[in-house]
């Protein structure tokens, strides 16, 4: 855990990322060597400092899901109930694709579907009917059309829209809602009774306001919980706080969640093709963002980010010499803040131990 000589400094490197992101607040949990969490809550639920933030606020976590569906499709396809070199049109033969497209490459991204995520027409949706997302029907119609990026298998893009037919491939296979999917695979086992699925605005309603220009026509910054559905997360939103997200991840990447194999498949990494500011050898598994290369053994773990809110959980494997997750939950969407909250904080803890 952070002493207090660490304890300090990283209070100050988090407020500096703060102040230049102009982001109210951020909560910082920390697990080393897999004991209880240190939490830090830093800043304020609002632009106007009138109240502090909690530990225990919730945020959504965004594309950090993507690793939670990963987790889920592993565990069934250990118990038999699909196969990840399959094609999906096995399980879902409603959907038309151009080329067979397995599910292993659906988790990694290397499909070659589209994504919706910068097109202008779902911005455009977003902010004229915020509480009224796109059905998984329209998703796919608006999406698919599209066609391939590339050939299934020869190279890399990343796709919400893949992790929705994840998503619809979990519920085909086992009957049930994604709500009671993740509860039962992933968060009743390890006690968690703050992390859900939000599938409605009444399920947002607990959250931790999240600061946004984006659904106001004039570009002020306004709480965007009370009216951004969840359902514009075509494969599914989680919601967490700090420190139970950081025993999730942990749960995934080092057990006990899976099994030694699957966790090996999780982690088998794609090399990416681009630079990234924080990683030294950018790759990704399946649902999980990857840096091979680092210093400080594996970094596993995944980021997200949407109106609102900006999340990052990451899993460092030998962190001034120990196995320590670093999660970072920010109340305002600016790009990639809480991942970059993430690593200043390892730089210090990395720094206080002499292991930069």
């Amino acid at each position: 855990m952070p002493g207090r000589a660490t304890a300090s400094p990283l209070r100050a490197a988090m407020r500096e990322i703060l102040t230049m992101e102009a982001v109210p607040g951020t909560i910082v949990a920390i697990r080393v060597a897999g004991q209880p969490p240190y939490g830090a809550a830093l800043g304020w639920r609002d632009p106007h400092a009138a109240a502090s933030l909690a530990l225990d606020d919730r945020f959504y976590v965004y594309s950090i899901s993507k690793t939670l569906l990963a987790a889920t499709t592993l565990r069934l396809a250990s118990a038999g109930k699909l196969a990840l070199d399959a094609p999906i049109a096995d399980y879902l033969p409603e959907v038309t694709l151009p080329a067979p497209v397995t599910i292993r490459q659906l988790l990694g991204h290397t499909a070659g579907l589209p994504d919706y995520g910068g097109v202008p027409e779902y911005a455009a949706a977003v902010r004229a009917t915020p509480e009224t997302p796109w059905t998984a029907a329209e998703f796919l119609a608006r999406t698919l059309p599209r066609g391939l990026l590339f050939p299934p298998g020869t190279g890399w893009a990343y796709s919400n829209i893949g992790f929705l037919l994840i998503r619809q491939l979990l519920e085909r296979v086992t009957g049930e809602p994604l709500d009671i999917l993740l509860h039962r695979a992933l968060f009743a086992p390890l006690g968690l009774q703050q992390t859900a699925v939000a599938a409605t605005l009444a399920d947002a309603a607990s959250l931790t306001p999240g600061w946004s220009t984006f659904l106001d026509p004039a570009g002020d910054l306004a709480d965007v919980t009370p009216r951004y559905h969840p359902g514009w997360v075509s494969h599914g939103v989680v919601t967490a706080t700090a420190p139970e997200l950081a025993q999730l991840v942990e749960a995934i990447i080092t057990g006990p969640l899976l099994s030694a194999d699957d966790r090996a498949t999780l982690l088998t990494p794609t090399i990416l093709p681009f630079a990234h500011p924080q990683f030294r050898q950018p790759a990704y598994g399946l649902g999980v963002m990857l840096d091979p290369g680092s210093p400080h053994g594996l970094i596993a773990g995944h980021a997200g980010g949407g109106p609102g809110h900006s999340a990052a959980a990451f899993h460092f494997a030998a962190l001034g010499g120990q196995p320590t997750t670093i999660v970072a939950l920010a109340n305002r969407d600016r790009d990639d803040v809480a991942l970059r909250i993430v690593f200043a904080v390892a730089d210090l803890i990395a720094g206080a131990t002499g292991n930069s």
